[in-house]
């Protein structure tokens, strides 16, 4: 069995895939750990395409996965075979305020003004407010929707606002 939840920045999809993982026994990788090379502050070097496929490949094995994240444009190799894919939507005002409370407990004062990361977190909350408006450049609602329709695997839409247990759930019978 293999998984791909995908959606905005904080609508739930990494936490999702890591229960899902728990719950199912499978492995779970998720695309920001390979996207960007490892600085700090973080989060400021992307890693090469050529390179983050196969980390991806060898974190994942051969057989059964959960994948999370979004690798649109530059991971359709990791997407073949897939037995559902996941879009987790959730409402930007709740993203947004999971993702500033994200932010303080990873990086504390560093985000706050004055802090080092302080550009770097205002700017990621920018880009993160923009995922509903189809004319952002950056990864958006539209590009999801319309990669998702091209899909020939299974695609299930779920509540980001449920809990955690609720959603797994529903993935659990959506698989059935």
């Amino acid at each position: 069995m293999r998984i791909c939840i995908t959606g905005a920045s904080c609508a739930g999809v990494t936490t999702l895939g890591q229960n899902l993982a728990a719950q199912l026994g499978l492995r779970h990788a998720d695309v920001d750990d390979y996207f960007w090379i490892p600085t700090d502050p973080p989060f400021t070097t992307k890693r090469p395409v050529s390179e983050r496929v196969p980390l991806i490949q060898q974190a994942l094995g051969e057989d059964d996965w959960i994948l999370t994240g979004s690798c649109m444009g530059w991971g359709d190799a990791l997407l073949t075979q897939l037995d559902l894919i996941v879009l987790v939507v959730t409402d930007t005002p709740v993203r947004l305020e999971r993702l500033a409370a994200r932010e303080k407990a990873r990086f504390g004062d560093r985000i706050a003004r004055g802090g080092d990361m302080h550009e770097i977190h205002t700017g990621f909350m920018e880009w993160a407010s923009q995922y509903d408006n189809p004319t952002f450049s950056g990864r958006n609602r539209a590009w999801h929707e319309q990669w998702l329709s091209r899909q020939t695997s299974p695609v299930m839409r779920i509540d980001g606002t449920i809990s955690t247990e609720s959603m797994t759930l529903d993935v659990i019978r959506g698989l059935s």
